[in-house]
């Protein structure tokens, strides 16, 4: 038996365990392994775009099989399992009879299978306006080998995916945000440009807490930020100051301007039944903004970091540029101002930039950053730790930016009752030494790291808290108060003092350190003696080395 099989078949053991736990399903490794054997030589770049068009194919196709099965049990009543209609009504793609996994798996073994493929995808963009372009559709080309193919493709059907069943535990969602996260570590560098690790989208999305309103994210990747929007709304459904209701209360609108990752974005949003608004094509958002007018409740997002291939010297005069026109060589704080204006007058943003927006003062950027700050828009600044990003070393940093700070309605924040006037403050939290290594490159965060950061938050900005947050005592903002080495509430006057510069590091402080209970003068005289002794070892060790130069006929 080959290793490819072996791993197959474990994979679907695992499948059959019945492990519902939201952290594992138990069978995504054994998956990815199988799957990534069957890679070959192809470019993960590439062929993440072959597994991810049949994952998303077999969904579709499970969905529309099982209600097909109901059609078919209905044909007395007048149902027709025939009729496109039938399924466009309960939201269901319209999957044509050569497109049907069904078909695809009893011909997986045929030298044709590529082609088959290709035609299935086809097919289903044509009878599935919304799908159109969207769908991969190089199967049949010659650098993918067809043996491999369709053992991938008997892989890919051992797995439910578009069931009800399966569709109530989201196998397909864990699945394919697994299978993206893989791939945006094999890629390394370029897996950053679709793909933002979850713990940090989570972050951001217990954050800001969207519950209803329109939802901006102008480079999108592959949609991750308006997944996790969604799964929060649902998550906290009852009692969340919107009247019970879910994705009804959240619009989606997004921008990404990397064709293939625009497509990954289409897909990751239709296999959960997001209604979401990407643009007909792909787009600079910078050069070529597809909601020029739209004014955002939440902005969401993880730019470039650093990108100095943004073209900005053909944007100097851009109405964008509110508080000081970017340096072409830095893309930086256009973002910034970009999500800036697309808010609406009481929207709220949080992004990820690198630690260096915090404190650069070159090419301007540091004016820019004093304008924003004395306009008494930011809000809440996070250092992050380290090893967070699949596609770069470069330290990062959170920023959160308030359009107002003045009380707001109900409706806003962490239990929808509204937030307490903010005026003239910032929020500075030094999360550096939270996570944890997964792996020897790659930290994640934890639910306890992402519930520390987020619940200390809300309790300055007054999210009413129903219990208080780790370290957090009696204070302002209903339950906040300093931590030392963790958080700080610092008014405009502090930043100043700091001339304008953001790193959490700098407002935070030490943390305390606790007493051991040894008095001073022990302590001293314990630490001199240990001293003294390793003076002594040192000087040893020093003769030796000198006697051992001396009998090579060295001398230092």
């Amino acid at each position: 038996m080959s290793d490819v099989r072996a791993m197959q078949i474990e994979g679907t053991r695992s499948m059959t365990k019945g492990n519902d736990s939201a952290a594992t399903i138990g069978f995504e490794n054994q998956l990815w392994q199988a799957a990534d054997a069957l890679r070959s030589n192809m470019d993960a770049a590439e062929y993440k775009h072959v597994v991810l068009g049949l994952i998303f194919l077999k969904y579709i196709s499970d969905a529309f099989e099982e209600y097909h099965a109901q059609l078919l049990a209905e044909v007395a009543q007048g149902a027709d399992p025939e009729d496109p209609d039938e399924y466009r009504a309960v939201n269901i793609f319209w999957v044509p009879k050569e497109a049907r996994w069904s078909y695809l798996l009893a011909n997986a073994r045929q030298p044709a299978i590529g082609k088959l493929v290709d035609e299935a995808m086809l097919a289903i963009e044509r009878d599935n306006p919304t799908l159109k372009g969207v769908l991969p559709k190089d199967y049949a080309h010659p650098r993918l080998d067809k043996q491999r193919l369709g053992q991938l493709i008997d892989l890919v059907g051992n797995i439910g995916l578009g069931d009800e069943a399966s569709r109530s535990r989201d196998i397909l969602g864990r699945v394919y945000e697994y299978f993206l996260s893989r791939f945006a570590s094999a890629e390394g560098k370029k897996g950053g440009q679709f793909y933002t690790p979850r713990c940090v989208v989570q972050l951001l999305v217990t954050m800001l807490a969207p519950y209803q309103g329109r939802v901006y994210d102008p480079c999108c990747g592959s949609g991750g930020m308006f997944v996790q929007s969604v799964e929060f709304v649902q998550a906290h459904a009852t009692g969340n100051g919107n009247g019970g209701k879910t994705k009804a209360d959240v619009s989606i609108f997004g921008q990404e301007s990397n064709h293939t990752t625009w497509r990954l974005a289409k897909m990751n949003l239709a296999i959960r039944g997001i209604e979401g608004n990407l643009g007909q094509e792909h787009a600079d958002s910078f050069h070529r903004d597809l909601h020029p007018d739209l004014k955002a409740d939440y902005v969401l997002a993880n730019p470039p970091f650093n990108d100095s291939d943004w073209r900005g010297e053909l944007l100097k005069d851009d109405r964008r540029w509110q508080f000081g026109a970017p340096p072409a060589s830095n893309a930086n704080f256009a973002w910034v101002q970009h999500f800036i204006y697309h808010l609406a007058p009481t929207g709220l943003a949080g992004f990820v930039l690198a630690n260096g927006s915090m404190s650069s003062g070159q090419s301007g950027e540091g004016e820019i950053r004093k304008a924003i700050i004395e306009a008494d828009l930011v809000d809440c600044m996070v250092a992050l730790p380290g090893q967070l990003f699949y596609s770069t070393q470069i330290p990062v940093c959170l920023w959160f930016v308030a359009r107002s700070k003045l009380p707001s309605p109900r409706g806003r924040g962490a239990g929808g009752e509204g937030f307490r006037d903010r005026r003239g403050e910032t929020l500075f939290i030094d999360a550096r030494k939270l996570g944890t290594l997964v792996d020897r490159v790659h930290r994640e965060l934890t639910g306890d790291d992402i519930a520390r950061i987020a619940d200390t938050y809300h309790a300055w900005r007054g999210d009413p808290h129903p219990s208080p947050p780790p370290q957090a005592g009696e204070g302002q903002g209903g339950g906040y108060a300093d931590v030392p080495g963790f958080c700080k509430a610092a008014t405009l006057d502090d930043i100043r003092h700091h001339n304008h510069i953001l790193t959490p590091g700098r407002y935070v402080g030490a943390a305390e350190v606790e007493d051991d209970g040894e008095p001073f003068e022990e302590k001293m005289e314990r630490l001199t003696a240990q001293l003294k002794a390793q003076f002594a070892e040192s000087a040893q060790l020093e003769e030796a080395i000198r006697e051992n130069l001396r009998r090579l006929r060295y001398s230092v």
